[in-house]
């Protein structure tokens, strides 16, 4: 059996790609998500009058423990020396909420996409489990991949 899916092996079963014969070169991944709440419980992040404590540390701390395990939450990812990361945590009034975005960077044979929407997910989530008691609709959305370089398919921004 032949296929060009490169998760799959001759017999059509998942596996693991070897990446061990391309070349290690630089690569970038850019992802962000939203969560969506009342104005209430953003004013409340802001004033940093939160039952749980320090939100945004907690969920940037979260975020880059995540990216970092990756390989352990994602069955066909490959472990990763991430040489770089970078999470931020920005208020957006029109949503209102917040917007979660983590730039993740590596020298390696396979890129950081994943890791990067893994440290946006994590980080998302911690932000909701420390603010659920207070504002339990809020909703979680739009973790997306916005940029990426390196690695045989190049240059994509969303």
């Amino acid at each position: 059996m032949s296929n060009n899916l490169s998760h799959l092996n001759q017999a059509g079963e998942v596996h693991m790609v070897d990446v061990g014969d391309r070349p290690a070169t630089r690569r970038e991944a850019h992802a962000q998500g939203s969560i969506v709440m009342q104005a209430e419980t953003l004013e409340q992040i802001q004033r940093g009058d939160t039952p749980k404590g320090e939100v945004l540390a907690t969920a940037r701390i979260a975020a880059i423990q995540a990216a970092k395990r990756t390989w352990e939450l994602i069955p066909l990812c490959h472990p990763l020396p991430l040489s770089g990361m970078d999470v931020s945590i920005e208020a957006d009034e029109g949503l209102p909420g917040l917007i979660v975005s983590c730039r993740c960077r590596t020298t390696g044979s396979t890129g950081v996409e994943m890791e990067a929407m893994t440290a946006v997910s994590v980080g998302l989530l911690t932000i909701y489990d420390m603010l659920k008691a207070v504002d339990p609709g809020m909703t979680i959305g739009a973790i997306q991949l916005m940029h990426k370089d390196g690695g045989r398919n190049g240059v994509w921004t969303r």
